[in-house]
């Protein structure tokens, strides 16, 4: 009689697991995507599989890429169609279509979700767009070909580069107003906020180096980072993407023909390694975890995925042609 009481609890028991496990939530299933320049597409992969599910057409000249804070929608900048396109991230529908000026090419979302800030690189502009209702909030003028956008982490500050200017422009987010302008080194291509706000990152493609300034001194420049790889020509290397961790420790920069990515020490603002990625490394983008960053290669037509914790390259996923810009989503 113990036995048989002591088997049926044990199989209640089992059972009772099992009920619990079906009920438990799946993981998220982390995607990336990817707009492919020359192919007027954007690339869905699967994290897992390192797969790409799905090829979804977008306007033409697909480039800057971006998600609302909860993930559920993807924006792409359409250059060519002078758009910008919102897909459900789930579904890879196009949801809508928001009004952007000529010729956008990277943009950033307010930290709230709303406005989105947009580089238009025909009019020397800015352009502020309400995504709710696609009306216009503010059309700001900054130098010659603007592109790079970065938004400090408490919404008061944008940021744009200007290619030809050679200029990092602070704008005030409250009046709308550039405030300061940054002489940087040649053809300033992103700009990129620390978590805390107390660093702004902005690359220089042609003057070869990445400037780091002090949004709490004056919008002072720190230091000016140089890279130098042994057998890689100095003029090759032309960084543009950056990323930083979310504690504030490295950062990661893509160094365009270089073939390479660059992992910098944000303390002592010193290269600590270079990661040999694809051909012409252009944007980069975070897991949401942080375990994983993507960079683009735009001449070898696919994305390396490279491992945070390990630092290392561990597969590239072919994707379309001309692969410019990456976000990713559970």
């Amino acid at each position: 009689m113990t036995r048989r009481i002591l088997l049926s609890a044990g199989l209640a028991a089992t059972a009772g697991l099992m009920v619990m496990a079906e009920t438990l939530p799946a993981q998220a299933q982390v995607r990336a995507f990817v707009t492919n320049e020359r192919d007027h597409t954007m690339s869905v992969v699967d994290l897992d599989s390192l797969k790409v599910i799905e090829t979804v057409k977008t306007g033409r000249r697909p480039r800057g890429i971006t998600a609302s804070p909860d993930g559920k929608l993807i924006y792409v900048a359409a250059s060519d169609d002078n758009r910008v396109e919102v897909y459900d991230s789930k579904t890879f529908k196009l949801v809508k279509t928001l009004r952007s000026g000529p010729d956008p090419e990277l943009f950033v979302l307010a930290p709230s979700g709303n406005p989105l800030y947009i580089a238009n690189e025909d009019d020397n502009m800015v352009t502020a767009v309400n995504v709710e209702n696609n009306e216009l909030v503010a059309e700001i003028p900054v130098g010659v070909e603007p592109e790079g956008m970065g938004v400090s982490p408490d919404g008061k500050y944008l940021v744009n580069t200007s290619e030809t200017t050679n200029m990092a422009h602070v704008i005030d987010t409250a009046t709308n107003e550039v405030i300061e302008n940054i002489l940087v080194d040649s053809r300033p291509r992103v700009a990129q906020f620390n978590h805390d706000g107390t660093q702004l990152w902005v690359s220089a493609e042609v003057g070869g180096t990445v400037a780091v300034i002090d949004p709490k001194d004056k919008w002072k420049i720190i230091k000016k980072i140089g890279f130098e790889i042994p057998g890689v020509n100095k003029d090759a290397i032309q960084p543009v993407g950056i990323r930083i961790t979310k504690d504030g420790s490295k950062a990661f920069v893509a160094l365009g023909p270089a073939n390479r990515v660059a992992i910098v020490d944000t303390k002592t603002l010193e290269v600590e390694k270079y990661l040999l990625v694809g051909q012409r490394v252009w944007q980069l983008g975070f897991t949401p975890d942080e375990k994983l960053i993507l960079s683009t290669n735009g001449n070898s037509n696919d994305v390396s995925i490279i491992d945070v914790g390990a630092e290392k390259v561990t597969k590239s996923v072919a994707v379309g042609r001309s692969p410019w810009g990456v976000v990713m989503v559970p």
